[in-house]
């Protein structure tokens, strides 16, 4: 791709020091020069998953990026490992979780990679720093429709 499309990764962590990592993180994606925002920080109880896990620091970072789906998706790939991410059980806890939501109007749809992102719309966790971010894209509807509490904790 030559033209620049607006992008969004989400990110979270519910182990370690999750600030920290999750700072890093937008490091690490500010190293390419296409970081163009990051939202406000939320911490959510976690969705899914085994019971007792920590509490998650989710975020939302938006980029004006040439990368196509599959390299965002190896991005995020790279942050998680960077940030010793191991992965036991399905929505478990975790260091580093980095998913790519959307990357303009593209729509990918392969076993390891579905773009728009296959569960968005059912996380107030991702929609409330994604409608910071970008209310064109999340109306205040569909933030209420996704249920879930969010707490806002301040920015990175």
């Amino acid at each position: 791709m030559s033209t620049p499309l607006r992008a969004f990764i989400g990110l979270g962590s519910n182990l370690g020091d999750r600030r920290a990592l999750l700072r890093d993180a937008v490091a690490g994606l500010r190293v390419t020069g296409d970081v163009t925002a990051v939202s406000p920080l939320y911490e959510t109880e976690p969705v899914g998953g085994p019971e007792n896990q920590g509490a998650f620091l989710n975020l939302v970072v938006e980029l004006a990026t040439t990368d196509s789906p599959r390299h965002l998706l190896t991005r995020c790939q790279a942050l998680e490992q960077a940030a010793d991410r191991v992965r036991t059980v399905r929505w478990g806890p975790r260091t580093l979780d980095a998913d790519v939501l959307f990357v303009g109007d593209l729509h990918v749809d392969e076993p390891d990679l579905v773009v728009p992102h296959p569960r968005l719309w059912e996380r107030r966790f991702v929609l409330q720093p994604l409608f910071d971010l970008a209310p064109d894209l999340v109306s205040p509807d569909q933030l209420i429709a996704s249920g879930g509490e969010v707490v806002r904790v301040g920015n990175l």
